[in-house]
């Protein structure tokens, strides 16, 4: 087996495990370096918005897709780990885009619906499954449905009926999981792994959110972080640059990571 093919595999395995996968988002080399570093890291995810962010565009899709494809494979070349990027909407070609990050190494993504029209999300999940069948890889499309986070005041109830049919068309074509960004709650995850199966969720993690051991008994396969993680990176900064400005020092406890 090749080792895209075995991080893939691995990748694989790690969300259809019973033990929930937690990855934290990185946005270059060195991020991916030290995250890679910690201890009970099995994966790692990249996040649009930070790569976009860290490049001086505004998130959707404005940065051009070679400059991501470039970035993502930076990061999946400082690690062992299996990376899944993210691919916004597949910037106008999944299935072309797909192929392009599995050419750098990497081994799944997130492609966001955005609430298109129903077949035009399925086909575009069903590329990406094909360019991954194409390499001959387990690629580990995270097939997002964005219509919890767009939910607006829509009636709660049919927000969660509408991503469980999301969801279930994107299975039904070869995602392995299906991620549902936005505020969830326990009853929304036990209505959406009860529709889709344990070990088919994923979801994002932020303050206030379901307890990760709580999100493992409840069946999640995944949690991640998205920009959040570069939010705190970038507000320790911040908060440095403060102390410096105030007439400040290092903290006692720096150290040198890289």
């Amino acid at each position: 087996m090749t080792d895209i093919a075995a991080r893939a595999q691995r990748l694989l395995d790690l969300h259809t495990a019973p033990e929930l996968l937690t990855v934290v988002n990185v946005w270059d080399a060195i991020t991916a370096k030290i995250v890679t570093e910690v201890e009970g890291t099995k994966a790692l995810a990249t996040a649009s918005h930070s790569i976009a962010a860290m490049y001086g565009y505004e998130d959707g899709e404005n940065i051009p897709v070679d400059l991501m494809i470039e970035a993502v494979g930076r990061i999946a070349a400082a690690t062992d780990l299996p990376v899944t990027a993210d691919l916004e909407a597949g910037y106008g070609n999944a299935g072309e885009t797909a192929r392009k990050a599995i050419d750098v190494g990497i081994v799944g993504a997130n492609l966001e619906d955005q609430v298109k029209p129903l077949a035009e999300a399925v086909a575009a999940v069903e590329a990406v499954v094909k360019a991954g069948e194409a390499a001959g890889i387990p690629f580990v499309l995270n097939a997002r449905t964005d219509v919890v986070a767009k939910a607006g005041d829509r009636d709660h109830d049919e927000v969660i009926a509408d991503a469980i049919e999301r969801g279930k068309a994107f299975l039904d074509v070869g995602a392995p999981v299906v991620f549902v960004p936005g505020p969830l709650s326990e009853d929304d995850v036990e209505k959406l792994v009860g529709a889709w199966g344990p070990q088919k969720l994923t979801t994002i993690g932020y303050p206030g959110s379901i307890p990760l051991a709580r999100q493992q008994e409840l069946g999640v396969a995944r949690v991640s972080y998205g920009p959040f993680s570069q939010s705190v990176a970038l507000m320790a900064l911040q908060e440095l640059a403060q102390d410096i400005v105030g007439g400040g020092a290092l903290p006692a406890d720096f150290r040198v990571l890289n």
